[in-house]
Formats: C-alpha cells, sequence, structure tokens
C-alpha cells in the first residue's frame, strides 16, 4: 500500500499591506482540492507575504501555478517598495519534501511548474538549489542581485539567460524564482542565563558560519561545528531568558535532536546549562520521530515502539513543553493534513468497533477485522522484541531485538491503516454499483468505476496477506530467539497472523467472483495460495518451537 506523497510550498509575494490583495491570492491556492493552506505571514516594512501549504505533489504544482498567475495580475512591480530583496511579483517559490518523496523528485516537480510558469504565462523563470543543475547560479541571493531595478539590464547577459520563459524583463510582474530546498526548521534553544553575550558565543560556537578569530595577526574565519545552521543568541524579555535562534536549513544534514544535543555540550563548556527548547512553527513528522529513536539509543532501549511514543521522548528529552505547551496535532504537518475519515475505525474503542462489527451494517466486516488481527499479531511480536532487549543480563542483545521491534512496529502500523482501507473499498464498490446506468455511456463509466472498485477490493487483503505472512517470520524469529517467558505470546501472535492470511484470502475470492479479468484473477489466487500455505507451514513451525518451549 503507497504511503502518500507530500510537499511544502513557500511562496513569497511581494504585497505585504493590501490584505485584499493577499486574500485573492490564498484564495487560489485553497480553490485546489486535496492542498492544505497552513500559514500566511504579511511583513507590511518588507511589503512581502510568505505563504505556506501543502498537499500531494501535483495538486501542490497547481496551486502554486494559480497563485503565481494571480500575483502576476494584482501586483505591480513598477510601483512596489519594501525593505526585503525582490525582483518579481512572486519573487521566490521553493517545493520542499516533507514525506514519503525524495528530493530529486521534488527537484522534478519544481522543474516542471517553472516551465509552465514560463511558457503559459510568460514570465521570466529561474531555477535555484537542488532544482537548479548550474551550481554556479543556483544560490537565491546570487540570482536575486540587482533586484527588480536592475534585472532590465541583467537578464540581457548571456549568463543570466532564464530557465524558462521570455528572456526580457516583465515591467509589470518582473521574474521569479523557482526551486527545491530542504525543508528549514526555525528552533530556539533555552538558556538558564540572561546574557546575550554567553548565548552568542555559544551560537558563533555551533554555526556553520563560525566567527572570526586572530591567528598570528590575522583575522581568519574559525567554522562552528554544526554544518547547514544558522544561528544567533538573544534575550527573550517576555521569558526573562536568553536563547540560542538556529535557522536547521538542511535537517538531512544536521537534524533537530543533533542541533540540541550539540548546544548542550557547547552551553556546558561555558558554564551554561539548556533549560528546554521551543519550535517556531511546523515541523515534519520524520524530525520528532528521529529524534525520539536518538534519545532511546542513548539510553539503549529499543527504538521499535509506537509513533506516538517516539514523539513523546522527543518533547521530553529535548524540553519543547517548557515554554508552552507542544500539541502534536497542531504543530506536524502530517497531523495537520491527516484525513479523519481515513482513520475512522482506528480512533473507535475496542467496544465501539465490537458494535461496528455486530451492526446491521456489512462494513466493517471480515477484511476488516482480518487487518486488525494481522496487527494484533505482530504487536505482541513487539512486545516480545521490546521485552527481550530490556531483559536483565541481555544487554549486549538490546539492538538485535531493537531491530525486530522496530521492523513489527512498521508492519503493526501498516496493517492498522488497512483496518479502514478495506471497509473504504467496500463502500467504493458500493458507491460505483450506484451509478446511473441508463444510457450506454453511464453503463460503460458504471462498468468501469466497478470494476476499478472491484480490483481495490481485492489489493487490500491481498496487502494484507502479504503483511501479516511477512510478520510471521519475525514472530518465528521471537520464538526462538526472545525472552522465553514470553514465548506463549510468541504462539498466540503466530495464530492471531495465519487467521489474518486465512481471513483476507476470503475476502479476495468474494470480490474475485465480480471480476471479469480471468488472467488476473488466476494469478493472484495463485499468489494467494502460496501466501497462504507459507502462513500454515510458519504456524506449525512457530507453534511446535512454542510448544516444546513451553514443556508441558
Amino acid at each position: 500500500m503507497n504511503k502518500k506523497q507530500l510537499i511544502e510550498c513557500v511562496p513569497n509575494f511581494s504585497e505585504g499591506r493590501d490584505l485584499s490583495i493577499i486574500k485573492q491570492i490564498t484564495d487560489e491556492i485553497e480553490s485546489v482540492e486535496g492542498v492544505r493552506l497552513l500559514n500566511v505571514d504579511p511583513g507590511k516594512a518588507t511589503n512581502r507575504t510568505v505563504v505556506t501549504f501543502v498537499g500531494e505533489p501535483e495538486a501542490v504544482c497547481e496551486a502554486a501555478f494559480r497563485a503565481i498567475k494571480k500575483a502576476g495580475e494584482l501586483i505591480d512591480m513598477r510601483k512596489h517598495k519594501g525593505e526585503h530583496p525582490r525582483m518579481g511579483a512572486t519573487d521566490v517559490c521553493p517545493l520542499v519534501p516533507i514525506s514519503n518523496i525524495s528530493m530529486e523528485e521534488t527537484a522534478a516537480y519544481a522543474v516542471k511548474l517553472a516551465k509552465r510558469v514560463g511558457e503559459e504565462l510568460q514570465i521570466p523563470v529561474y531555477l535555484y538549489e537542488e532544482a537548479q543543475p548550474d551550481k554556479s547560479r543556483s544560490n537565491l541571493s546570487v540570482i536575486r542581485a540587482g533586484e527588480y531595478e536592475g534585472f532590465f539590464e541583467k537578464i540581457k547577459l548571456p549568463e543570466w539567460k532564464p530557465d524558462f520563459g521570455p528572456d526580457t524583463m516583465d515591467a509589470k510582474r518582473g521574474a521569479t524564482v523557482i526551486g527545491a530546498r530542504d525543508f528549514l526548521i526555525a528552533f530556539n534553544v533555552n538558556l538558564n542565563t540572561t546574557s546575550t553575550r554567553r548565548a552568542n558565543a555559544i551560537a558563533f560556537d555551533v554555526r556553520e558560519a563560525g566567527r572570526m578569530v586572530e591567528e598570528n595577526g590575522i583575522k581568519v574565519n574559525k567554522p562552528g561545528s554544526l554544518k547547514a545552521v544558522k544561528a544567533i543568541g538573544w534575550y527573550i524579555e517576555e521569558y526573562g531568558i536568553a536563547q540560542i535562534s538556529m535557522n536547521l536549513t538542511n535537517i538531512r544534514i544536521t537534524p533537530l535532536h543533533i542541533a540540541f544535543d550539540e548546544v548542550c555540550r557547547k552551553a556546558e563548556a561555558r558554564g551554561v546549562r539548556v533549560t528546554g527548547s521551543e519550535l517556531v512553527g511546523l515541523v515534519p513528522l520524520k524530525a520528532l520521530t528521529d529524534a525520539g529513536k536518538y534519545f532511546l539509543r542513548k539510553q539503549k532501549r529499543s527504538t521499535g515502539v509506537p509513533e506516538k511514543e517516539l514523539i513523546r521522548i522527543a518533547i521530553k528529552s529535548m524540553g519543547l513543553d517548557e515554554l508552552a505547551p507542544f500539541k502534536p496535532e497542531e504543530r506536524i504537518i502530517e497531523y495537520l493534513l491527516e484525513n479523519k475519515e481515513e482513520k475512522k475505525l482506528l480512533r473507535r474503542t475496542l467496544e465501539d468497533f465490537s458494535h461496528d462489527l455486530a451492526s446491521e451494517s456489512p462494513a466493517p466486516g471480515g477484511g476488516s477485522v482480518s487487518a486488525y488481527v494481522g496487527a494484533l499479531g505482530v504487536a505482541l511480536a513487539a512486545m516480545v522484541a521490546n521485552l527481550s532487549s530490556h531483559k536483565r543480563g541481555w544487554d549486549d542483545r538490546w539492538e538485535e531485538f531493537s531491530e525486530y521491534a522496530e521492523k513489527a512496529e512498521q508492519l503493526k502500523s501498516e496493517l492498522l491503516l488497512l483496518v479502514d482501507a478495506d471497509t473504504a473499498a467496500f463502500h467504493g464498490v458500493m458507491q460505483a454499483m450506484s451509478l446511473p446506468k441508463k444510457t450506454d455511456e453511464e453503463k460503460q463509466i458504471r462498468h468501469e468505476a466497478i470494476r476499478e472498485a472491484t480490483r481495490k477490493a481485492m489489493e487490500v487483503p491481498f496487502r494484507i496477506m502479504e503483511l501479516a505472512t511477512e510478520s510471521m517470520e519475525l514472530i518465528k524469529a521471537m520464538a526462538e530467539t526472545g525472552n522465553p517467558n514470553s514465548v506463549s505470546d510468541a504462539g498466540v501472535g503466530a495464530l492471531c497472523a495465519r487467521t489474518a492470511v486465512a481471513g483476507a484470502f476470503l475476502n479476495v475470492r468474494i470480490n474475485a467472483t465480480g471480476y471479469d479479468d480471468k488472467e488476473y484473477i488466476n494469478k493472484l489466487l495463485a499468489q494467494c495460495q502460496d501466501l497462504l500455505q507459507k502462513a500454515e507451514s510458519l504456524e506449525k513451525e512457530i507453534l511446535k518451537i512454542v510448544n516444546e518451549k513451553i514443556g508441558i
């Protein structure tokens, strides 16, 4: 089951005073289905608005295109004045990979967007950062040098021919820069001092730019210890403390937790204590789950724990809740974008779920139960792995069992998503069957919709079979090598997993009866038979191990 790809777009528009213009631009963004507008930050002095929105790549690119088009219609650069450097109505438009998408893929979307803007809107467009193959012109400040006023001549130079669009400056709309960059995290670390001087000293210790020092009578630059980090020290009167204010410009190079720990080390060396931290704005889920795993590893504890626990560990380890409550559902990008309907059953209590099953409604049904039983089976494997990781006397094996637990947690998470996915697939078939069928065209549309929905209704339980069978290898390892006091739990896990495989197979078969591609069905059912046989064989092997270890 493919996970949703998410990218962020942070366009900067050269208007920060006329809120009606800003609203018309953001309305264009919100008109695109699947895009979530997260933040609009207008600045009067800079006469510039920074907008943040997120969604799947195609939807985000469409929203960005509409916004750039509307900004060009409403903003007149001939009349624009502001403190911030700028070169066009849409000054810069970066795409940022957020979830399940690589930087290379994001850069490809940026190039595609830039080409469309240049060709369809006839605006000069420059690529920057990861989207720009020519590194001599990939830096935004280098591209923008000379600004709007200077670009009428600069654009005529061969070395500054735009990547897309006309090679003459548009007087009204100016030029724009489109590219792909890493997510930028604004992160402040709290200190037990009021001294801005001490805070700045620590900031200079860690920031990539470092500080100027004198060596043999010559001033030279001494870089700081963290790459892709900008930092400064300041005093916050509201809190009565000094902070290290950082911008983490590439969290692949310097993640959140590494920046925090390094500030802690440099502060201690200067006799200062770190008391906590705060995040400004939003953060990708991975930044916090990676932090949670990092701090658990430092304790030599298993990282195979639920996502919610990893986030809690990250918050507590970095003191993100020192100055104000940290609410993950309001600060993590993926949580803000979450479709509540996609996890409707997962949000139910066990009692409510059983009531749903017992009702006269045909969904949720056996497919959802198979997914949930599979999740329970691999959850038991995770439990055995975690107990083994923390078992007294097995300290030298904690990493081995932590890896098992983490794998089990991944399988459990996907199986849980399939609880709702199976019910959604059933509803998809019902919706397709309810389509009108009066004309030949309607009949054809209905037939294709039913066909597509039926295939989905087979793919979901087939994926349940794959995951549950895969989990049995892990369950077997826990029965063989895990904490012997929990071997019965591994046995129950095997029974659950095999039940999930067999139950999901029934759902594949019943949906296969309504599908007209016999070649596809025969191939799918053969794959299912192989999975079922493998699961049954593994179940016997696991139960043999379990029974021998129990002994009576």
